[in-house]
């Protein structure tokens, strides 16, 4: 027995298991949530053991809470801002809050690596990840691969310090490596933005198993702190 929840504003996974006496896990699986830390206001979310007779808001029709799936830029990501679209928990994975930065520079990443190579490398990822910042933020950070890290303004990037695997399940995160295991790669290094999928990144193409990526060293990782 389930029924349908529009998600609020403010709302998260963990304090609507609360309030509905069932689990995230629950939650999570029964509306395939690929990541408990992210569902996106508006969507719908089924809920187990509830018939139409309890008090909470419910939907006519409508989609499921799929958790970072949908989006009307074509990205994958929803490309809403905070209140109009998308809901974060607080921390999400390694403790790292999703911003509404993020997110507009995830579907920024995006765009670039369609426009650039879509599927297929160009050797161009620095101009991919630059392009995606100036479309997200107005401003332009220049060096190749190995390079923008020291180029990107303290006052709007923070380094931090989690792995690669964490990384990749936030959107909007600017990853750099020092060398790759190709012959460009061992002098200009690779850069990329997470999609926060847990498996891809985008730069000048959309790379579809980053942790796969063997080779690479020096990660760095960034996150958008406007």
């Amino acid at each position: 027995m389930t029924t349908t929840y529009r998600i609020r504003p403010g709302d998260t996974l963990s304090g609507l298991a609360a309030r509905f006496k069932t689990s995230v896990s629950s939650l999570a699986r029964l509306n395939k949530i690929a990541n408990p830390n992210l569902i996106y206001a508006g969507k719908t979310l089924r809920i187990p053991g509830h018939d139409r007779g309890d008090s909470f808001e419910s939907t006519k029709g409508g989609t499921h809470g799929r958790s970072g799936t949908k989006g009307s830029s074509g990205s994958g990501r929803s490309s809403g801002t905070k209140g109009s679209g998308q809901v974060s928990e607080s921390p999400g994975a390694g403790g790292i809050k999703v911003t509404a930065a993020m997110r507009k520079l995830a579907n920024a990443g995006h765009a670039a690596a369609m426009s650039i190579g879509g599927y297929n490398s160009q050797g161009l990822c620095a101009t991919g990840v630059s392009r995606a910042i100036q479309n997200a933020f107005g401003f332009k950070v220049w060096g190749n691969g190995n390079q923008i890290d020291n180029n990107l303004p303290r006052d709007k990037f923070k380094q931090v310090n989690i792995s690669l695997a964490e990384a990749l399940k936030i959107p909007g995160l600017v990853l750099t490596w020092e060398k790759t295991s190709t012959a460009a790669g061992s002098k200009y290094g690779h850069t990329a933005i997470t999609t926060g999928d847990g498996r891809s990144s985008v730069s000048d193409f959309i790379e579809r198993n980053t942790l796969g990526a063997g080779g690479r060293s020096g990660l760095k990782i960034f996150v958008p702190t406007m």
